[in-house]
């Protein structure tokens, strides 16, 4: 992979997805390759608009002659797990490019947006050699702050029709946002988002004013603005005092998703393995034990260290 073979990243792609059982000896090695790569995270409400979005930044950075990785995270198949709106197919016109990766994940359930998978694969693609990953993200909403922890510059993509979203989410909606796109601008009701957004942005921006840019993306209206405020807030995040204590706090948040996810993983095998968890399970299916004392006695069996 490190080479620069395709099949040899799409195959670790499928090892992270699948959790494969030396994946943590193999992000170890590649890790150390990452960190170049400039990461855009684009999230909002479904039917937004941001995979023709993602579409028209593809083709750009492509005219900057820029090698672009791109993760659309998917809504999980419930019976597979997989990903099943397929973004892949919607980005055709990149399919012949070698410079240009898709991959599709499941969010697998993850309330934040992300699948525990998308920051291994956005690490491969960053060691690959990307200069670009665009991160597609299901939805938004005021849990849904993990691709904070993964992109350098997050952009909220909304709609004329998103004023009510506006009105609940407020300060919560600016955790999220570096940069806010009002898409769809030729519909009744841009201009009030788009003037509630610049409200929105004068009493919550702090050191950043978060922009707001309208577009169109099915006719590539605003993308090139959206591209110069992208550039903006790159170079802000360079000079900005704050940004290593952010990268810090990236760092041990990863750390903790990892560790967390390991530990998870280690003991629900571990259990399952084990004689008290076939009697907990025997116990549950007679409905001998309910769910919360049966969970209470897996967890009296740990053995805490203080």
């Amino acid at each position: 992979m490190l080479k620069g073979d395709k099949r040899a990243l799409a195959r670790l792609m499928t090892y992270v997805d699948n959790r494969h059982e030396d994946l943590m000896k193999i992000m170890s090695e590649v890790y150390g390759h990452a960190g170049c790569a400039y990461r855009i995270g684009i999230t909002g409400p479904p039917g937004a608009g941001k995979s023709t979005l993602v579409d028209k930044l593809i083709k750009h950075f492509r005219g900057q002659n820029k090698k672009v990785g791109v993760v659309a995270i998917d809504p999980s198949s419930p019976f597979t797990g997989g990903a099943v709106l397929g973004d892949r197919i919607r980005m055709m016109d990149h399919s012949s490019d070698e410079d240009v990766f898709i991959r599709s994940l499941g969010s697998r359930g993850s309330h934040g947006g992300l699948s525990r998978a998308t920051r291994d694969v956005v690490c491969l693609m960053d060691a690959f050699g990307f200069d670009t990953i665009l991160i597609e993200t299901v939805g938004v909403g005021q849990t849904e702050l993990d691709i904070m922890a993964v992109a350098h510059s997050t952009v909220v993509v909304l709609v004329p029709e998103a004023g009510d979203t506006i009105q609940t989410m407020k300060a919560g909606l600016m955790e999220i946002a570096d940069i806010f796109v009002v898409n769809k601008a030729d519909r009744e009701g841009a201009d009030r988002i788009y003037g509630e957004l610049l409200t929105l942005s004068d009493m919550y921006s702090s050191r950043w004013k978060v922009p707001v840019v309208k577009t169109e993306a099915v006719n590539s209206k605003g993308i090139v603005e959206l591209l110069r405020v992208l550039s903006n807030h790159a170079e802000f995040m360079k000079g900005n005092p704050d940004s290593h204590e952010h990268a810090q706090k990236i760092l041990e948040e990863e750390c903790l998703d990892i560790f967390l996810s390991e530990v998870h993983s280690s003991l629900a095998s571990r259990f399952k393995k084990g004689g008290a968890y076939n009697t907990i399970h025997a116990g549950l299916v007679d409905r001998h034990v309910n769910p919360y004392r049966a969970a209470g006695e897996l967890l009296g069996r740990l053995q805490w260290k203080k």
